[in-house]
């Protein structure tokens, strides 16, 4: 299960539920939305999160650490509401490694 960078919350329901309410209280769906993830430098890891958004509209922007031990991905993409973004978080964090942000 990915690491959600920031959470207070004990266990990932909890967090999703509150995360849908924030959602629907600050954004105007459908709109583009930022997506920021981290994870260790390997293109297996990436190749993992950009199939969660196959067949959508997506821009990419990737960037390693000084270190090059972890790669910043950033996905901006156009969504529906506020389920499909957590569907999107959920899927995501199936991939072994990764933080959300």
């Amino acid at each position: 299960m990915a690491d959600i960078i920031e959470s207070n919350h004990k266990n990932p329901e909890d967090f999703y539920k509150s995360l849908k309410e924030k959602l629907e209280d600050h954004h105007d769906f459908p709109e583009e939305y930022l997506f920021k993830f981290i994870v260790p430098s390997d293109s297996e890891k990436v190749t993992e999160i950009l199939k969660v958004f196959d067949g959508l509209q997506y821009t990419l922007a990737n960037r390693e650490s000084a270190k090059g031990k972890y790669t910043a991905v950033t996905i901006q993409c156009f969504v529906l509401d506020a389920d499909q973004v957590i569907g999107i978080y959920k899927k995501v964090a199936e991939t072994e490694g990764v933080m959300m942000l």
